[in-house]
């Protein structure tokens, strides 16, 4: 059994471990950079954006005038009632064409309401695609975390397994000496495969946490690096704990959630100006110009009488055509379908308030979480302190009379297993304890480092 978990160390330990020197190490900046640049979703975001901000550079557009062009060939072939009401056979080709053009001049304000509509979606989406990079950017530093969490953990549990093998050699000695019955060996090695499978699940546990933080960056887990490990921040109760109402005031003000959830509000009320303005007249000038040329076309005077086809120059001159006018629109009824826009503007301009509140209360709900959890985090930290210090010591007392026979086996794994889960709960609550500070700081505006 023994021999069995070791192998299966060994294994994880070449898959996990080798080729350690060749691999890049990567900082938490570095992790988080790669990401907002890579990240599928945040450039999916970034699109989004693109679109809105067409939309807006159109609502713009649309208060120049139109112009539009249109030309017309007809060739026609067969019989014809002539200028002397008799038929006669010709084939012609005409020519025709136009030139239009119109300006709104009024229309009830909605070109204008139009525009900043389009500014406050435009302006939603880029909140949204900080909202994204806010998201990964947490995601990337609870994994990096992780992988320390995890990597602290398995020195842990190797250094309890190097003292087990340190109490087998002995005990096998005393064993071989007739000092202890060789049940007191027995239940040590039965420890030992324990704890060899403690190292294992750790192993297993930090491999994770890299492959978790790999998906995170988009990146294939053959492309594999090792974390930077830093000088992580001292475990103490500080500013941000003592004022979470205040990181709540200030991030309300500065997170992107709220601040899309607030355009997307004003975004909802030019919505319902619009829907109002589609209630007015509208006032609109235009311009059109004709003109035509037909092959077979006789223009009365001389030179160019009966028999004799006009040029192209003199018929453009004689049949161009030249008009200019305003068009007045007057809503008188349309079946009721500007009054059902108004009223479904309102109801979207409602539940966009509550969108927006329940946004701020979300915000607010996350922070408190944040607190507690990293409240909680900080006295557990300190309590178990107390215990690893107490537990350490315990188990010091116990080795030394476990040497010399006063206390059996059993005895003796009881405190050492009580050492181990003591040195685990203390790592625990340290990273969690730094995890939900760091979120803190962050809603606070301030970026995420170790």
């Amino acid at each position: 059994m023994k021999r069995m978990y070791s192998l299966i160390a060994a294994a994880i330990m070449l898959v996990v471990f080798t080729g350690a020197q060749a691999q890049q190490t990567w900082s938490l900046q570095k992790c988080i950079d790669y990401a907002l640049e890579n990240n599928i979703q945040i450039k999916q975001q970034a699109l989004n954006s693109d679109y809105y901000n067409n939309q807006h550079k159109q609502a713009k557009f649309n208060r120049l005038p139109n112009l539009n062009a249109s030309f017309q060939n007809n060739m026609n072939y067969g019989r014809t009632i002539g200028s002397d009401n008799t038929y006669l056979d010709i084939n012609s080709n005409s020519t025709s064409g136009s030139l239009s053009t119109n300006v709104t001049l009024w229309n009830g304000f909605t070109l204008k309401n139009a525009i900043k509509m389009a500014e406050m979606d435009l302006r939603a989406s880029l909140e949204e695609m900080q909202k994204a990079k806010d998201d990964i950017m947490l995601n990337i530093a609870a994994s990096y975390l992780e992988i320390l969490f995890a990597d602290e953990l398995l020195i842990v549990t190797e250094d309890l397994l190097k003292i087990t093998q340190l109490q087998i050699d002995r005990t096998g000695k005393l064993v071989e000496a007739g000092s202890l019955a060789k049940g007191s060996l027995l239940e040590i090695e039965a420890q030992y495969a324990r704890e060899e499978l403690n190292v294992v699940n750790a192993q297993n546990r930090l491999q994770l946490a890299y492959l978790s933080l790999y998906q995170f960056l988009e990146l294939p887990s053959t492309e594999s690096f090792k974390i930077e490990k830093p000088v992580l921040p001292e475990i103490s109760a500080n500013m941000t704990m003592l004022n979470s109402m205040d990181v709540f005031k200030n991030a309300v003000q500065i997170r992107p959630a709220v601040k899309g959830a607030e355009f997307k509000l004003e975004s909802a009320r030019n919505q319902l100006l619009i829907a109002k303005g589609n209630l007015m007249p509208s006032l609109t000038f235009g311009g059109n110009y004709y003109n035509f040329y037909n092959n077979k076309y006789q223009y009365p005077d001389p030179p160019f009488g009966i028999g004799g086809n006009t040029p192209f120059g003199k018929q453009l001159k004689s049949n161009e055509r030249l008009g200019f006018g305003a068009t007045l629109s007057i809503p008188i009824f349309n079946r009721y379908q500007a009054q059902t826009g108004v009223s479904n503007a309102q109801i979207q301009v409602e539940n966009t308030e509550l969108q927006l509140q329940s946004t701020k209360n979300l915000l607010r709900k996350d922070i408190e979480q944040a607190y507690t959890n990293a409240l909680a985090s900080f006295k557990r930290y300190v309590a178990n302190q107390k215990a690893v210090v107490s537990s350490t010591e315990a188990f010091r007392y116990t080795e030394e009379k476990f040497n010399v026979g006063m206390i059996n086996s059993v005895e003796y794994n009881q405190v050492k297993n009580n050492l181990t889960n003591a040195q685990s709960d203390l790592l625990q609550a340290k990273y969690e304890y730094i995890f939900r500070t760091k979120i803190l700081d962050f809603y606070n505006g301030q970026p995420i480092d170790l």
